[in-house]
């Protein structure tokens, strides 16, 4: 794993909302910190399934492509990328 660079990258795709009850699909973008595109993916499965309680099949992956630090919207992964050293206790 030495020698691999932490990547952003932007997930975009639908979610399958209420499929029990009025099922209607709703568009998502994720920002996801990653070294591979595999990895962003399974990381938005495992968030959008947990939160939301869905399956991998009521999540439909549109695109994936990786950005810089200026394109991410999230604040978690701006204020990671800005840190300059983490103390463990």
């Amino acid at each position: 794993m030495s020698g691999e660079e932490v990547k952003i990258f932007r997930v975009e795709g639908r979610m399958l909302i209420s499929p029990d009850h009025t099922p209607s699909w709703q568009k998502f973008v994720k920002d996801i910190r990653a070294i591979r595109r595999e990895h962003a993916i399974e990381k938005v499965y495992s968030l959008l399934g947990s939160v939301h309680k869905l399956k991998r099949y009521h999540i439909k992956i549109d695109k994936i492509y990786e950005i810089s630090v200026e394109e991410t919207k999230n604040p978690t992964i701006v204020h990671i990328l800005k840190t300059d050293k983490i103390v463990k206790r």
